[in-house]
């Protein structure tokens, strides 16, 4: 159906006559109302039910007036409240007076028909979230209702499907496309007389199921945090299959199983994932529901080749590296610049990261989150590896800024050697611009008591760096938990640990700063740290060999020095 047909319908269905022959079949009746697997908070519904509407770290006062009639305080603020997943909160008190409040609350939505105009009230995303909030929520607002607000509901759900269904034409590729399709397979599958859409949903999600969650169970824009947000949702949907007596879909339970187990593969040993490509804070609540639906609670696959990100784990030490390209532009809008590189964490202690991504906010750090530099890994020339949509224009017809060029040739190989696992990757993002390969070899101890590396930048065999300028920046964003103190000649920094172990970052070759930091993705907002960093010329000295080393004595400098002094091994 083209754009101008669907259009047509959209305006045809304000008269019910319309509506009649536009929607097929009554929704005259809940069938079924999905689980809502997030994790509700009973006490947060008496802030609501006192007009005290606090999302995205705002705080709004009703103050006596309808909550969807003030000012906003922020796009996120916004989101959140549109997408009426506040409801589970009332649902979780249980209370005649929650249910009343919640009766209430969608009153003041369904009367004033303004509410649907606003622009993120009608974005594929929010507009998902709400048909799956109000499906999953019905039993708290329809419970000892009367029939009239159980038909006024129905209707005003109704049109929210059927603009999913007919007038979102430009749906942002990734996972807002996935979210309005099993909000329409949620919505098929609940309530009365939409058989015939069972079908044709199905398999229009399958068909997206299949192509953006890759054969190694990581999504399309290499995002970790998709993963959290899509499986929130597809859990409660095979659910929902069953409870119909209905077989889920192949691939739904394809996709369910592939990405699953990269749920352990991006956790680090304190239970938070990985920082790469948009992710934030981690959902520590949410993330322990889902790993509750794991059956096989196996150890992580070392490589995941499709998504391009590879794992070390040794003795208490995990390593994950970034090792790949990025995706395809439709759903780079949170891609970050930064290939080849690595978070670090010892048990439950995480030492080294990048910057990531915070939960709300994100327009005013996105730029420098997205860039090379704000990743522990190597920067030419303080020019990012990806490029990104600037413009201002070009962002508004685009819906952000995707990924423009970046490398193209990204090659990995590991290997088991003497005394632990080699990891040799590359890739030629700088290469249009400066003629420059990034090279990274890392080795992990068998113990995981020691990481070496070494990185590399030089031109192709044959070829020479471009322009006057060659020099490189190598960085190691610390974790705030963690105190940093440079060594006294400058080639190392000592790293004590809340638990009170040391490890100690060694350069014996090169001078070693320490400067500030930001870590974006914490629970409580930007934190200040700190970033080890080592500067060179690529024509006066292309390599750079380092290493972290775990201390086995007391947390002195000294025998933290001692255990730094040793040569690294790498077999390069």
């Amino acid at each position: 159906m083209n754009r101008f047909a669907r259009n047509v319908l959209a305006r045809a269905s304000g008269g019910s006559v319309a509506l009649s022959r536009v929607w097929p079949g009554r929704t005259d009746r809940l069938i079924i109302a999905p689980h809502d697997l997030r994790t509700a908070d009973a006490t947060r519904a008496a802030e609501i039910y006192a007009g005290r509407f606090v999302f995205a770290g705002k705080i709004v006062n009703c103050h006596g007036r309808s909550i969807f009639d003030l000012e906003p305080p922020s796009e996120d603020w916004e989101v959140a409240l549109l997408g009426f997943g506040w409801l589970r909160h009332l649902r979780a008190a249980d209370t005649a007076l929650t249910r009343a409040n919640a009766r209430a609350l969608i009153e003041d939505w369904i009367a004033n028909p303004a509410n649907k105009r606003r622009p993120v009230a009608r974005r594929a995303d929010v507009l998902a979230r709400r048909v799956i909030s109000l499906l999953s929520q019905a039993p708290l607002v329809l419970n000892e209702t009367d029939n009239k607000f159980y038909r006024r509901y129905l209707r005003a759900l109704a049109r929210e499907i059927r603009f999913l269904r007919y007038t979102m034409v430009d749906i942002p590729d990734g996972v807002p496309k996935l979210q309005v399709l099993i909000a329409l397979c949620y919505a098929a599958l609940c309530l009365a007389n939409q058989a015939r859409h069972i079908r044709s949903a199905s398999k229009k999600l399958s068909d997206e199921l299949q192509r953006q969650i890759l054969p190694d169970g990581g999504h399309i824009s290499r995002n970790p945090g998709a993963l959290i947000e899509l499986l929130i949702d597809l859990l409660p949907l095979r659910q929902t299959f069953a409870a119909r007596n209905i077989a889920p879909p192949p691939a739904l339970l394809n996709a369910i199983d592939r990405m699953m187990p990269m749920l352990r593969f991006f956790r680090h040993g304190d239970g938070n994932f990985a920082l790469f490509n948009g992710m934030s804070a981690t959902s520590s609540d949410l993330l322990a529901t889902l790993l509750a639906y794991d059956d096989t609670h196996g150890v992580p696959m070392a490589n995941m080749p499709h998504t391009g990100f590879q794992r070390l784990d040794a003795g208490q030490t995990t390593v994950i590296i970034d090792t790949g390209p990025p995706p395809p532009a439709g759903v780079s809008h949170d891609a970050h610049a930064g290939c080849l590189s690595f978070e670090l964490s010892s048990g439950i202690s995480r030492i080294v990261t990048n910057c990531g991504m915070p939960t709300t906010g994100r327009d005013n750090w996105r730029p420098f989150a997205r860039g090379t530099a704000a990743h522990s890994t190597l920067t030419y020339h303080e020019t990012s590896s990806c490029q990104f949509v600037e413009m201002s224009a070009m962002k508004r017809l685009l819906h952000g800024s995707p990924v423009t060029s970046g490398p193209v040739e990204v090659e990995s190989y590991r290997e088991i050697v003497q005394n632990g696992t080699l990891l040799t990757s590359s890739h030629d993002g700088y290469l249009a611009k400066f003629g420059a390969i990034h090279r990274r070899v890392l080795m992990i101890a068998d113990d995981g008591a020691r990481i070496d590396g070494e990185d590399t930048l030089s031109p192709p065999q044959g070829g020479r760096f471009k322009g006057a300028d060659a020099d490189f920046a190598l960085r190691f964003h610390l974790h705030p938990a963690v105190k940093a103190s440079r060594l006294s000649d400058a080639r190392g920094v000592m790293l004590v640990l809340p638990n009170r172990d040391v490890w100690t970052f060694e350069a014996l070759d090169d001078k070693v700063d320490l400067e500030d930091s930001v870590f974006l993705a914490g629970n409580d907002g930007p934190r200040r740290t700190a970033q080890i960093v080592i500067r060179q010329d690529a024509r006066q000295a292309p390599s750079i060999r380092w290493s972290f080393v775990r201390s086995t004595a007391s947390p002195t400098v000294t025998n933290a020095r001692r255990n730094a002094r040793r040569e690294p091994e790498l077999p390069l």
